[in-house]
């Protein structure tokens, strides 16, 4: 049989060979590195029997497919330990993901310490180095075998096979899991690893069924590969919005408010002001929108026109019970059917439209206790929301220009190369999820796919990710542990106004359907923060800062200087503070540099005297002594054009 190698050269066998023994043929050092191999594409055991003609490449730990396989048998190292030391536990699923790898267990909550006792006998199974062997079982053989020892999740897996299949094992000496492979040959492969954290999960993501303790790991092939990516944890830790804002004093919670119910402080709010502002301003002044005002509920009667209550009624919080109120009624999880209304309130021509509604909304919704995390996901929220009713003909136009505001919005707040676009798109396997007929969604779709190649937005197609009334495109952001969030949203709709009677009165009289665009410009502002809090660690841009500028006078003797140029910061817009506590100087610039402020003036006699003041930057440390005026005129300028200075500009000045 005739083996064809990655670089194209052939080698010839007699008879059938492993791939391990195919590696070891080609070097020594090749096999002790392989992980796996890949039979015609497919990844296979390194135990796999190439009997045939093949081509075959032999993968390593440098390459995400060998890592991948070091991750997953880590992972049962790890089931192998914890039912070690705690023998009642119940193994579920343990699989290898983007940065390293779970397990699931039926037990008790894991603290730090029971993650560092689980680790040392992951330690002592590694050192073992004992084989890991493959072996099948017929569908009913596999189902007892799993019984005898106990293991009811692995049961349920089995039960959900078909009846013919050949169910794979994988034993390791004192444990063995079900599992399709492919895994390392031994456990000494197993050699960079670290458990991470661990944390509630529900078995199968059913909120209804058991409550679990997932435990998180990551593994690499060598030390230093682990230890850099244990650095950039380190720094994702410090960077997260839900330790970082909270430890400036942005915002918190409280048990007896709510989870996912965030109190923002006045440093907090100030900052969601002034996105807020911006936005609403950016909106109806530069971009033709019209402002609207709606209520936070309604009865169930408009979600039904809307068919949010067949599609949607789970992710409401709805108040009353259908079947003793006579009115029952919902907390609004979008403004869609609102602003409708809004339309509908009037007569509208062609010529009126596109008709741009814009509008800072609240919004709720029902999330599950265990997806909730910081700001990122909320059960009330704060969003740019904004509805265009259009001509069909107007379509494209402003669906690009919707894109456009949108990327203005990334581009100023200067995170216009941390996202990624999704075009989501409806399930036809799954056509109970959507309203509309087939040919409607595969010809939207269609239309933004051509729009996003037209503007030359690269973009990845996602299937299934559609509200159930119409496509989408998604611009998400990589949060600090590498999962994404959606921060901002636009859709193509062409059902909803048949819903709701919308028309327009064309040229010729007649009443025509419009077309709906549903978009956010920024999207939800505590999302946004979160996004923000993370991407700047904290030191924010000038002009979305809640304190620009700190007033440090050296002594008490300047006070009154020092309140008198706050005044006149003020009074140019600046938020300015002046810090006049009996507190040495050198404490008082710590101090302003842990808050991260943009700038501190220090004033004393000199400057008293002559009207100045000592300018210290977070960006390039010390800057000298500027008239006041003239400070006033740099950061006006750079609070207007919201520049965003860069901490590197220090380092240059140094140079």
């Amino acid at each position: 049989m005739k083996i064809t190698l990655k670089d194209g050269s052939i080698k010839e066998y007699g008879e059938a060979k492993s791939v391990y023994e195919i590696a070891r043929d080609i070097s020594e050092g090749l096999a002790r590195a392989a992980c796996a191999g890949e039979v015609n594409g497919e990844l296979v055991d390194l135990r796999t029997i190439v009997d045939r003609d093949v081509e075959l490449n032999i993968v390593t730990g440098a390459e995400e497919a060998g890592l991948s396989v070091i991750r997953h048998t880590a992972a049962h190292v790890l089931a192998e330990a914890v039912k070690r030391l705690y023998p009642e536990a119940k193994v579920t699923i343990g699989p290898a993901i983007a940065d390293g790898f779970y397990y699931d267990f039926d037990a008790a909550p894991f603290s730090r310490e029971d993650l560092d006792r689980i680790e040392a006998e992951m330690k002592k199974i590694i050192k073992e180095g004992r084989e890991i062997k493959r072996f099948t079982l017929p569908k009913e053989e596999a189902i007892r075998w799993m019984q005898e020892r106990d293991e009811p999740y692995k049961v349920e897996l089995i039960q959900e096979l078909p009846e013919d299949a050949v169910i794979s094992f994988y034993d390791q000496g004192s444990f063995t899991d079900l599992c399709a492979g492919p895994h390392l040959m031994s456990t000494k492969g197993v050699k960079a690893y670290k458990l991470i954290s661990s944390s509630m999960a529900y078995w199968r993501g059913d909120s209804n069924r058991a409550r679990l303790q997932r435990i998180y790991g990551t593994a690499f092939c060598k030390k230093d590969e682990l230890n850099a990516h244990l650095e950039k944890l380190e720094d994702a830790r410090r960077r997260d919005h839900n330790k970082l804002g909270r430890e400036m004093g942005l915002f918190t919670t409280v048990d007896v408010i709510g989870q996912g119910l965030p109190l923002f402080t006045p440093k907090g709010t100030k900052m969601i002001q002034k996105l807020q502002r911006w936005i609403e301003d950016l909106e109806d002044r530069e971009w033709g929108y019209v402002r609207t005002r709606t209520p936070l509920m309604a009865k169930s009667d408009l979600y039904k026109i809307s068919g949010h209550w067949d599609h949607y009624k789970e992710g409401m919080f709805v108040l009353g019970e259908e079947e003793t109120d006579k009115e029952v009624f919902a907390l609004r999880p979008m403004t869609c059917p609102f602003q409708y209304y809004v339309y509908k309130n009037e007569q509208h021509s062609y010529r009126d439209l596109p008709y741009r509604m814009g509008e800072t909304s609240t919004l709720f919704r029902s999330e599950d206790s265990g997806e909730m995390h910081g700001l990122t996901r909320v059960r009330q929220f704060t969003i740019s929301e904004g509805h265009l009713i259009v001509r069909p003909d107007q379509m494209t136009e402003e669906f690009k220009g919707c894109l456009a505001l949108a990327k203005y919005c990334l581009q100023t707040l200067g995170v216009e190369e941390d996202v990624t676009y999704h075009l989501s798109k409806w399930d036809p396997d799954n056509r109970e999820k959507y309203i509309g007929e087939p040919e409607v969604w595969e010809e939207t779709q269609q239309h933004m796919r051509q729009i996003l190649n037209e503007l030359d937005i690269s973009f990845v197609e996602d299937v299934g990710e559609a509200a159930f009334y119409g496509p989408k495109v998604d611009i998400n952001a990589r949060n600090v542990y590498g999962k994404d969030d959606t921060m901002i949203t636009i859709q193509w709709d062409a059902l909803l106004a048949e819903q709701f009677d919308m028309y327009y009165i064309d040229e010729n009289g007649e009443k025509v359907r419009p077309y709906i665009i549903h978009r956010t410009s920024i999207g939800c502002y505590e999302r946004t923060l979160a996004w923000l809090i993370e991407k700047y660690a904290g030191k924010f841009p000038t002009w979305l800062c809640a304190e620009q500028v700190r007033v440090l006078p050296i002594s008490e003797k300047y006070e009154a200087y020092a309140e008198s140029v706050r005044k006149k910061l003020a009074e140019c817009g600046i938020d300015a503070t002046a810090d006049n506590r009996s507190e040495k100087i050198g404490f008082k610039i710590r101090e302003a540099r842990l808050d991260k402020l943009p700038y501190m003036l220090v004033v004393g006699q000199k400057e008293e005297e002559e009207g100045t003041v000592s300018v210290r930057s977070r960006f390039a440390g010390e800057e000298g002594t500027q008239k006041l005026e003239d400070f006033i005129d740099a950061i006006k300028k750079e609070i207007d054009t919201k520049e965003i200075r860069r901490e590197e500009a220090q380092e240059e000045k140094k140079s």
